[in-house]
């Protein structure tokens, strides 16, 4: 799972995620320095997100639990953001249970979105204007802070 410019965007196409949201994954898991995937959806049959680096250990407000403050390097809206630790795989090595993950999401989306040439964006993240990246199923429906 390399990192490289998808091909054109295409709509969001709201796809449930019923294995985020129950991934248990220690802050310890991940250091400063690693590169991390946020999966988004796919592209191309091939799982499509945000590549991104770990910077410092942070509060992630809208779990309330430790989270990470990543750097996006390609800048765009948002190049700092904070995540919890399940939203997060490893790039840097192969890590087992980051790999089981994203085969598992792998297996998951295929079957249900195709080999399709576009991008599908599961829809499963925004990011709050306090930049902090949140989860669909750990978004808070009345919080005035999000995006």
């Amino acid at each position: 799972m390399t990192p490289r410019t998808p091909p054109p965007r295409s709509a969001a196409c709201p796809t449930p995620d019923p294995l985020t949201p129950s991934r248990d994954v220690p802050p310890g898991h991940f250091q400063a320095g690693d590169q991390v995937f946020v999966i988004r959806g796919l592209a191309s049959g091939e799982l499509w997100g945000d590549s991104q680096r770990i910077v410092a250990p942070s509060l992630h407000t809208p779990t309330e639990e430790n989270g990470w403050r990543l750097r996006n390097s390609t800048g765009g809206q948002q190049s700092y953001t904070t995540a919890h630790p399940r939203y997060l795989a490893h790039l840097s090595y192969r890590c087992p249970d980051c790999m089981i993950y994203l085969r598992a999401m792998e297996d998951y989306l295929l079957p249900r979105l195709g080999r399709h040439p576009e991008v599908i964006d599961c829809g499963w993240y925004t990011i709050t204007r306090l930049g902090q990246l949140v989860h669909i199923d750990d978004a808070v429906p009345d919080k005035s802070s999000l995006a």
